[in-house]
């Protein structure tokens, strides 16, 4: 499969950016004074956590090694992120039987219809074990 050069450009580009990323998040800690990284805005505002609230710093966490650490601060998008090569490699043309039935959960809107939702306002609930989903528990 020969790639046309405007996909040659996008692939560039991500891992360009893969590559930028992955150095300001090794060189620079999101909780620091100064940092390059934005707050998260949603939570600025209403001091509620957004389905995405904690994940620069796992991110950060991930790029030193600190996996547990990661997935603290946003355990749905570090999982996502776990299974995303399976996923990915799926997408590209391996498809072993046994990943078939993550696939059509995953691939099913329904799913993400209920499971972002919920665990928006699951990780704001102020009792355990939702307070584990709150960034930094």
């Amino acid at each position: 499969m020969a790639l046309k050069p405007l996909q040659i450009a996008g692939l560039t580009a991500a891992a360009l950016a893969a590559v930028v990323g992955f150095w300001l998040l090794r060189n620079f800690d999101p909780n620091a004074a100064g940092s390059p990284f934005p707050e998260c805005m949603f939570h600025a505002f209403t001091g509620w956590y957004c389905i995405g609230c904690g994940m620069t710093r796992a991110l950060h966490a991930l790029t030193h090694g600190d996996v547990p650490r990661a997935f603290s601060m946003n355990p749905l998008a570090m999982s996502m992120l776990s299974i995303s090569p399976l996923l990915a490699a799926w997408k590209l043309g391996w498809q072993p039987a046994f990943l078939r039935p993550l696939i059509a959960v995953v691939a099913e809107p329904k799913f993400w219809l209920v499971l972002l939702p919920f665990y928006w306002i699951a990780r704001n609930l102020p009792w355990f074990p939702f307070t584990l989903l709150a960034p930094g528990s």
